[in-house]
């Protein structure tokens, strides 16, 4: 048997021995417990201090977008209107109408068909006939000259102022002798006659008894209608104005002594005049009655803005525009 020791031993425990690990030093820290002390919260709005923008960074304003076609366009707009200002005030600048009139030393103001100047109406105005002529007159000066032999009869001039109802009829006498007595051909002036007025049918010079539909002059009346133009007593005195004025003035003052001479100093375009059309115009009626013919028609190559002054400056009544477009183109249909 065995001994009695052996037999009190004890018996070895095969389970592994469990050796405590101390915690490592980051381990979670155990907090204490925080009673709930179940206290009413209130919400408040937040109150800023600099005004809110609204920002949207994912969308471009309208402006951006068209911003790459929309600065030239500005500026283009900009140069046109600029370019534009320019000429217009170029064109204002430029413009000669006003030139037309010439103020005098003592404040009046004459047209220039009148001579301008107080000094210049003087010269031919106080005149009782032909004047000694400042500039040499030609003796050659050549064709459509006013200087010269009557180139019409009296009886033919009758016939042609009859024929157009001219309140003037039968006084050619009165522009024969004219010419005469200044050394015109009366033949232009009764063509001035009928190109101002269809030998005083239309427009002002029913009432100023006016062959030239002149301007106003200290001597005469004046009609105070679209510029002004001499009031005469009578259709001689009249006819003589134009052949003084012709005359002395044009002729002997400024040596204007053709047609083409005359013209533009006499209707110029600054006035509303049509220069190269009057100049035709009258060319045209002088060779027609040159060659017996009453009936003068416009030549069909000259268009014109009214033709006659008169027109243009009549009361702008039918009747008057009618007798107008009667006179310088019924021969034309």
């Amino acid at each position: 048997m065995a001994s009695g020791n052996y037999a009190t031993r004890k018996s070895i425990s095969t389970e592994p021995v469990q050796t405590p690990v101390p915690l490592r030093a980051n381990a979670t820290r155990q907090l204490p417990i925080v009673p709930d002390t179940d206290e009413p919260r209130t919400t408040k709005p937040l109150v800023l201090r600099r005004p809110t923008f609204v920002v949207d960074e994912f969308r471009e304003s309208s402006l951006k977008r068209h911003r790459h076609w929309l600065n030239p366009f500005i500026i283009t707009m900009v140069v046109v209107v600029i370019a534009v200002l320019v000429l217009i005030s170029a064109g204002l600048f430029q413009r000669p109408g006003p030139s037309q009139l010439v103020i005098s030393p003592n404040g009046q103001v004459f047209p220039i068909q009148v001579g301008g100047t107080i000094g210049n109406v003087k010269v031919w105005e106080s005149s009782n006939g032909p004047v000694s002529p400042k500039t040499a007159i030609p003796t050659k000066p050549g064709p459509y000259s006013v200087v010269g032999k009557p180139s019409l009869s009296v009886d033919f001039m009758n016939k042609v102022l009859a024929y157009y109802h001219s309140p003037a009829a039968g006084k050619a006498q009165a522009l024969y002798d004219d010419g005469i007595k200044y050394g015109l051909d009366p033949a232009y002036a009764l063509a001035f006659f009928m190109h101002e007025s269809s030998f005083g049918t239309a427009g002002v010079a029913r009432v100023t008894l006016s062959l030239s539909n002149m301007r106003c002059v200290p001597e005469y009346r004046c009609l105070q209608e679209n510029g002004g133009y001499a009031i005469f007593d009578t259709w001689e005195q009249g006819f003589e104005a134009w052949f003084k004025l012709i005359r002395n003035l044009y002729v002997a003052y400024w040596g204007r002594v053709t047609v083409d001479q005359i013209i533009p100093k006499y209707a110029p375009n600054s006035d509303g005049n049509n220069e190269a059309g009057y100049i035709a115009s009258l060319k045209h009626t002088i060779d027609v009655w040159r060659a017996g013919i009453v009936q003068s028609a416009p030549a069909r190559n000259v268009s014109y803005r009214y033709s006659s002054r008169s027109c243009a400056d009549s009361n702008s009544t039918r009747v008057s525009r009618l007798s107008c477009l009667i006179c310088f183109s019924a021969s034309m249909l």
